[in-house]
């Protein structure tokens, strides 16, 4: 009986009203889950549900991987019509138009059709990578983060075809469509019409950009991780196009004479004998803008200018650091410091002293910016019947023209006929419809490289040009900055073959303070025979043995702000350098002596603050380009 009571006891019989398939006793909850799991699925009600949600994953995922190829299909497609207009923009310099209307007006609609093509794609694009599937997808802890990448790229791309790029295409259609009674100026008024346009295209830029800094970077699918990169490096070049097309649509047309005369002072440096802004001052030109229309009214070279002197005051640091070599007082001196803006208040003010004419402003160029916009506007003509070309002009100017012209009134005549010649050829390329689109896609180009810079006089649009890279300004504030910057010191003119090589590497934290090292290398690379006397002659008369093509150099290098100087060395021995400061900025300056065929090693070791980022460069523009590295940094821990 106690047996049977026992018994009993462990069968526990279901609650009275309770169905028999769906309870379970307490001991089965407690003790066997998987037979209670087992029991459930068994039950049809159980498994439809659960075999509907599965299916409803299985569907979207593969939604989401047949959208996902779509979407990059389309994605490529918009890649594609946009790699073919730049092609054929690139290629319009070289192309010999049949007519003054067609190939612009062609460019104009092959603009227009290739925007109009990858808006399509993109908008395909996005609209496949939204909707329920995505979604969730892209929300999933972890496994959600390349989901979320794709959605970005198709949104971002979108969004830039359709903010972006159509203002970008408008302009180069109003810029197209001169519409003035001869045809000879630019439409001022057509450029503020889209003024606007290019303001809110700007803003876009910038926070797309943005956006897409913002999403996942490394994710479990690396071919996400790859488009982002490269969306991000696309938007890295056409976000400064977007910003320098509205900073110019603001600027030109008041610096263009919209809103009154205009004069001002070109100057061609010769970076075969290297200044702080890239050359040495020589020929110049005043070139005068009325509502859009330019035309030169006096050409000059350095010797006219070589008595002027500058009323200007340009503060202790700058006087402590050049004051020496007399830049207000001496022109072929007057841009030693790479600040343009101090250089182009010495040329202006030295020009109002010796012609008594005031200019609003002054431009800075040298002969590898007039390749480049050569290239576009085709070859000059001298007077004697040869060709100035893209290809011939760098070697032309600093480099053949001594050997051809050793009297130094003919070669100085022969500077002047190659700068009036080649300045008459741009002016006329700005006015020709065929030329027009392809020389203002080479002048921004040297723009941005800062072969061209650019200062007004008037204190509102020199604001804003100190912001853009062809403001030639050094910069200010705190970020990292890795400056060399060389000035010829011998009066050759052997910087023609100078190879210079730059290093900012960042070390460890000591006291709060980054371990920076310098590591500058200089290379003469001129012939042991063979050069004009002129090219390898020593003006500056050393106390010590020389031979021809030996050089000579002041090499400054321009540190961080608040940076110090630990030690220094040139060639491995210990080497003491003068300190100056420009711009909030350490300047250390070291004399070098840099013999035909040598090569020499500069290493300067600083503390700096610690910053997460690596060091601008500062590039001085001269014949060779700075081959320059600054390798990763990050904040001091610890």
């Amino acid at each position: 009986m106690s047996e049977t009571r026992r018994g009993a006891s462990q069968v526990q019989e279901p609650p009275p009203g309770a169905e028999r398939a769906r309870w379970v006793p307490r001991r089965w909850k407690d003790r066997a889950l998987p037979t209670l799991i087992v029991c459930r699925l068994r039950d049809r009600r159980v498994r439809m549900p659960l075999y509907a949600a599965a299916g409803l994953v299985l569907a979207g995922a593969a939604w989401i991987a047949v959208t996902g190829v779509l979407a990059r299909n389309e994605l490529l497609a918009a890649q594609r019509s946009l790699e073919t207009l730049r092609r054929q923009h690139l290629a319009q310099p070289a192309a010999a138009p049949a007519t003054a209307a067609g190939p612009p007006a062609a460019l104009t609609a092959t603009v227009r059709d290739a925007v109009r093509d990858a808006t399509g794609h993109t908008a395909r694009a996005h609209r496949l990578t939204t909707g329920p599937a995505w979604f969730p997808a892209a929300h999933l802890p972890v496994l959600g983060a390349p989901f979320r990448t794709v959605r970005g790229i198709a949104e971002a791309s979108d969004r830039l075809t359709h903010e972006v790029l159509p203002p970008l295409a408008r302009t180069v259609a109003e810029l197209d469509s001169i519409g003035t009674d001869d045809g000879r100026h630019l439409n001022l008024s057509a450029l503020r019409r889209v003024a606007p346009l290019l303001e809110q295209a700007s803003r876009s830029a910038s926070r797309v950009r943005a956006d897409v800094d913002g999403l996942p970077h490394g994710t479990w699918l690396p071919a996400t991780d790859r488009a982002r990169t490269e969306l991000a490096r696309q938007l890295d070049r056409i976000t400064p196009l977007a910003h320098d097309a509205a900073a110019a649509a603001r600027l030109m047309p008041s610096m263009l004479g919209a809103d009154g005369p205009r004069r001002y002072l070109a100057v061609f440096e010769n970076t075969a004998e290297a200044r702080g802004t890239g050359g040495l001052p020589g020929a110049f030109a005043v070139l005068r803008a009325e509502r859009g229309r330019l035309s030169f009214e006096h050409f000059g070279n350095d010797t006219e200018l070589s008595g002027a002197h500058a009323d200007v005051d340009l503060g202790a640091e700058f006087n402590g650091l050049y004051g020496p070599s007399a830049p207000t007082r001496t022109w072929v001196n007057s841009n030693m410091s790479p600040h343009f803006p101090y250089a182009a208040r010495i040329w202006a003010a030295a020009w109002q002293r010796h012609s008594g004419q005031r200019v609003d402003g002054a431009f800075g160029l040298d002969p590898g910016a007039v390749s480049g916009l050569l290239a576009a506007s085709g070859p000059a003509r001298l007077p004697d019947g040869s060709a100035v070309t893209a290809h011939n002009v760098v070697d032309l100017s600093e480099r053949a023209s001594y050997a051809l012209h050793p009297d130094f009134r003919r070669r100085k005549a022969y500077f002047l006929d190659v700068a009036r010649t080649v300045a008459i050829r741009m002016l006329g390329a700005s006015t020709d419809p065929t030329r027009r689109t392809a020389l203002f896609s080479a002048l921004h180009r040297q723009l941005a490289d800062g072969r061209i810079k650019v200062w007004s006089g008037h204190a509102a649009e020199q604001h804003e040009l100190l912001a853009r890279s062809f403001g030639g300004a050094l910069p200010k504030g705190s970020a990292p900055l890795a400056g060399l910057v060389v000035n010829n010191a011998a009066g050759t003119k052997l910087d023609y073959y100078l190879d210079r090589r730059l290093m900012w590497a960042p070390g460890r934290c000591v006291d709060g303070r980054r371990e920076v090292t310098v590591t500058v290398r200089l290379a003469n690379r001129a012939p042991a025979s063979g050069l004009p006397p002129y090219v390898v002659q020593r003006v500056d008369d050393p106390p010590y043995d020389t031979r021809p093509g030996d050089n000579r150099l002041l090499v400054s290098y321009y540190a961080s702000a608040g940076a110090t100087l630990s030690r220094a060395t040139l060639d491995g021995r210990s080497a003491q350098l003068s300190h100056g400061t420009e711009r909030g900025h350490p300047v250390f300056t070291l004399d070098v002596e840099l013999p035909a065929g040598a090569a020499r090693t500069l290493v300067l070791h600083l503390l700096e603050r610690p910053a997460d980022r690596s060091a601008f460069v500062l590039r001085q523009p001269l014949v060779h380009p700075l081959r320059a590295r600054a390798l990763p940094s990050g904040p001091c821990t610890g």
